[in-house]
Parts: structure tokens; C-alpha cells; sequence
């Protein structure tokens, strides 16, 4: 039960935390990375099975949807994700909430737009370079 309080906890200090950003408050840089964190987190529990880097259980040279990727964007735009700093909240919310070609959409119950937000944050982060 006290995972579940903290869990609880950290979704409230992030909601406040993306309001207050998205109000133009600035949150200050513990908030800013706890958001980048909890995407790194999301990204990696939702997304990583198809959008990240490496070879796919079939041998394939990429994962699904990193060659989806690739192969659509012939290497005019990144292929992987994490190297992408085009992608808003806003724009992956469509993707996410209406799913493309054989990626499928996520209901708010899987990925909550808080969880895209952060999303968002953790590919700016690294497509700046941060760990």
C-alpha cells in the first residue's frame, strides 16, 4: 500500500509540476528533472519495445517501429526517438491517441497525457544531449 501512496505522490508533484510549466511558472530544475525522469520511465516501459535502438528478437537490423521510421523518412529525419527534438507533447499525443500505420493507439488508462508530456520532455532532453 505505501508503494502505492508514493506512486500517488510523485503523479501528484508531476501533474503540479507540468501546470506550473505549462503556466509559464518556472518549476525550477529538481521539478524539470524529476518530469524528464518519469518520461525516461515511460518511454522505456511503452515505447522502447518498438521505437528503440537496437536489433529486433527476429534479427531484424532495427525495431519495428524504428525502421517504420527509417524506412519512411529515408534518413532525412531520425529514425530513433531519442534523437528526435521535433517531436511536442501535441504531436505525440495524436500519434499516441490515434495510433499510425501498425502502431496502435493508447487509451489514457495505458499512457495519461501527463505520462505524454513528460514523454515529450525526456526526447528534448535527449535529443539535447543529457543523459
Amino acid at each position: 500500500m505505501s508503494a502505492l501512496r508514493a506512486a500517488a505522490r510523485v503523479q501528484r508533484a508531476l501533474t503540479a509540476a507540468l501546470l506550473l510549466a505549462g503556466a509559464g511558472i518556472d518549476t525550477g530544475a529538481a521539478q524539470d528533472a524529476a518530469v524528464v525522469e518519469h518520461g525516461r520511465t515511460v518511454f522505456a516501459q511503452q515505447c522502447t519495445p518498438c521505437h528503440g535502438s537496437g536489433r529486433g528478437d527476429d534479427g531484424a537490423p532495427m525495431l519495428p517501429g524504428t525502421h517504420a521510421l527509417h524506412l519512411k523518412y529515408r534518413g532525412e529525419v531520425p529514425a530513433l526517438l531519442e534523437e528526435r527534438a521535433d517531436l511536442s507533447a501535441e504531436a505525440l499525443k495524436a500519434f499516441l491517441r490515434n495510433g499510425v500505420a501498425s502502431m496502435p493507439p493508447f487509451r489514457k488508462t495505458e499512457v495519461s497525457d501527463e505520462d505524454i508530456v513528460a514523454i515529450a520532455a525526456y526526447l528534448a532532453a535527449t535529443a539535447r544531449g543529457e543523459p
